[in-house]
């Protein structure tokens, strides 16, 4: 994670979006009066409203949390898939 203020990230603007999108990092643009932007990847952006979606219901949470605890004690099997 970075920190840039407005000039900074302005100046170099292409740089710091191609880190962001090749690297994954999250750059913070810091500006006046508590108005600072978090600049992240579509990719991340993607991920976390996915992970927002799928931690919406206390039902779906629930069912995601025992399969971590399964495959954390080793309750899974691999498959191979199946080819066109």
């Amino acid at each position: 994670m970075e920190v840039l203020n407005f000039t900074e990230f302005r100046k170099d603007l292409k740089s710091s979006l191609d880190k962001v999108s090749k690297d994954d990092d999250v750059i913070i643009v810091s500006r006046g009066n508590n108005k600072n932007v978090v600049v992240i990847s579509l990719k991340e952006y993607n991920s976390l409203k996915e992970t927002m979606y799928l931690s919406g219901s206390e039902k779906n949470r629930k069912r995601l949390q025992e399969s971590i605890d399964e495959m954390k004690k080793g309750k899974f099997s691999s498959h191979s898939l199946i080819e066109d």
